[in-house]
């Protein structure tokens, strides 16, 4: 249990994460006060140290979530991306513009987002952590956790480009409502919900 199981982990977190740099890298663009980057860190955390505590539970025997109940979490997204989409066309001025508004997501958002985007997650986390053992699984979320940091400035990092951050600030009020409800929508028809 060395270097191969940290490179299956980061293998792994990857591929299974790669939707939430575009997720991140929206959010990011939306900070506009102090703390803002900080709040959308701490949520990514929260939604992320969540989806592993189900994925632990669920590898260590005990069903938290049945599996009929996963697709169901794309509800989150949907509901959330309504509200965003809500919020920046009402919150439009005379010109169509959107103003920057309350300084970002807040960490609730970043949190609930996170963890309904990763029912996959749980459904690929779940067989791998109860073939690993005890140890296995402590590394592969050490290194989960530690790459959910370098999710978060390479998010960070592609909001603050100046070409994306422009395209960001003009279209990211529209965008961001758009993939949360697609991935919500996504979430809900691969997992069967509604007889999808």
């Amino acid at each position: 249990m060395g270097l191969g199981v940290v490179v299956e982990a980061v293998g792994m977190f990857a591929v299974t994460n790669v939707d939430d740099l575009l997720v991140l890298a929206l959010f990011y663009g939306q900070v506009t006060g102090p703390g803002g980057a900080l709040r959308i860190a701490v949520g990514q955390y929260l939604g992320f140290g969540a989806i592993l505590a189900v994925a632990v539970v669920g590898a260590l025997g005990a069903e938290l979530l049945p599996a009929a109940f996963i697709p169901y979490l794309g509800l989150l997204p949907v509901a959330l991306g309504i509200r965003a989409g809500w919020s920046a066309w009402r919150d439009r001025d005379d010109e169509g513009e959107v103003p920057a508004s309350g300084g970002g997501p807040s960490a609730s958002a970043v949190a609930a987002v996170t963890f309904a985007g990763g029912g996959d997650n749980i459904g690929v986390y779940v067989p791998v952590f109860a073939t690993a053992g005890t140890g296995g699984m402590a590394v592969f979320t050490s290194v989960f956790l530690s790459l959910v940091a370098v999710w978060c400035a390479t998010g960070r990092y592609l909001a603050t480009r100046p070409m994306i951050a422009r395209t960001l600030s003009r279209w990211g009020h529209f965008a961001l409502p758009a993939v949360l409800i697609v991935i919500g929508l996504t979430i809900l028809v691969r997992g069967g919900a509604f007889g999808l």
